[in-house]
């Protein structure tokens, strides 16, 4: 006995705030009914036990009628419950015995005040307990306004049946009292608490479902990430690599140099994978600029930039100028994988208070597959979310050219936020 009280107590406190107010919500509801049962349901029977075998059965059936009636509501609270918020219909077909039972204990009631051993006070009290049990889950079931004139129409019915056995007008008028206080105190209880329940229960989804949103953006945003820092490098590696398999087998020395610089670029890949795996690392402009102009200069591509030492690369907040990196090095990836330019034209300007950057090459091959890749998308949704916008396509003359454009006065927003997090966790961890 003690080891399953510690299993139930264990039980209670793993459950969460939400969970506890459910559970305690529901073992309320059902423990209603017993309440009644076991106090004005049995109380008023005193009076027939001694009056004789007929009365003393008919009390036995109710007490027993109104017990099992009890047990069908507890097993009814979690289906209405679950009908109540949408999750699952409660079948109907839960309602027959106990609608039947229903019908069972009014005539049992009846006929306890047709023989004459309930007094006025208690017979009120019977009928205040009759319909309880069968309504504490049905009031869940249907609209409140057709709760209302259904057990407006079972307390007519019963105040008939009353009627109709001789109770005087004075206790008819009290039983009616009882079964309209009876039927909104259910009404008032059980439907709040259920309403309660269901706001709670949405509000703790709509928290699921914004960590899952969360934690889908990081992935996409890991994703892109991913893509941006590796596939530049993997490009020049995979360039690099065949041009010293040519060299290698013209027996030309400078092979080995080039598998020098694919090491080199290899490891600088392994520690990149590691900064963003770790979230530190940020797209920085100048490095990026640097980065491509030698990149691409390495593939044989005259790369000249235009405008880096200007004011739109110093005085650009940093959000800006991070998003802009990875513009430079989305393009410049793109140079290299796409078409076959020879020449590529990298320009840093300040236009009505907004930063422009352009990558022009000469491979306009380049842009199906460029603009066909998830690189430039990935870039849109970083420019988008500081005011910015991106362009791609074919600028004549056999020109390919990206232009990205955001505005110097950008909003702090996530990536701005992360740009700072990121410095500051950079800063730290040195």
């Amino acid at each position: 006995m003690i080891g399953r009280v510690r299993g139930w107590r264990r039980g209670w406190q793993e459950r969460t705030k939400l969970q506890r107010i459910d559970l305690y919500t529901r073992l309320t509801l059902c423990a209603l009914p017993w309440v009644f049962l076991v106090t004005w349901g049995l109380l008023p029977l005193g009076k027939a036990f001694g009056q004789g075998p007929l009365p003393v059965s008919l009390a036995a059936a109710f007490l027993a009628v109104n017990a099992a009636q009890c047990v069908l509501s507890n097993r009814n609270v979690d289906p209405a419950f679950a009908h109540y918020r949408g999750v699952e219909p409660f079948p109907l077909r839960r309602l027959r015995l106990p609608g039947v039972l229903l019908a069972v204990l009014t005539g049992l009631l009846v006929a306890l005040a047709a023989v004459g051993n309930v007094e006025d006070a208690g017979l009120s009290l019977l009928v205040l307990d009759l319909p309880l049990a069968f309504v504490t889950p049905y009031v869940l079931l249907v609209p409140v306004r057709t709760y209302l004139l259904r057990c407006a129409a079972f307390a007519v019915a019963v105040v008939v049946l009353l009627g109709a056995v001789g109770v005087p007008g004075r206790t008819l008028f009290g039983s009616a009292v009882s079964l309209l206080v009876g039927t909104l105190l259910v009404l008032l209880s059980t439907r709040p608490s259920a309403w309660s329940l269901s706001v709670m229960w949405q509000a703790e989804e709509a928290r699921d479902m914004q960590a899952r949103l969360a934690v889908a953006e990081e992935r996409l945003r890991f994703g892109r990430d991913m893509h941006d820092v590796l596939g530049r490098n993997l490009a020049v590696i995979a360039l690099k690599s065949e041009l010293a398999v040519e060299l290698a087998q013209r027996g030309n020395a400078t092979a080995v140099d080039q598998m020098v610089e694919v090491q080199r670029i290899a490891r600088a890949s392994q520690q990149e994978v590691r900064d963003v795996v770790r979230g530190y690392r940020e797209a920085d402009l100048p490095t990026e600029l640097l980065g491509a102009k030698g990149v691409l200069e390495a593939a044989g591509i005259s790369c000249t930039v235009e405008g880096a030492d200007g004011p739109a690369g110093v005085g650009a907040p940093p959000a800006v100028q991070a998003a802009l990196g990875w513009v430079v090095r989305e393009a410049a990836t793109n140079v290299l994988r796409h078409g076959d330019p020879r020449v590529c034209v990298i320009r840093l300007s300040t236009v009505a208070g907004s930063v422009v950057l352009e990558v022009e090459n000469d491979g306009a091959g380049a842009a199906p597959a460029g603009e066909g890749g998830s690189g430039l998308a990935g870039l849109r949704e970083r420019l988008a979310a500081l005011g910015g916008s991106l362009e791609a396509g074919a600028a004549g003359d056999g020109l390919f050219r990206v232009t990205a454009t955001v505005p110097l006065t950008a909003p702090r927003n996530r990536f701005e936020a992360t740009a700072s997090d990121e410095r500051s966790a950079s800063s730290d961890e040195r």
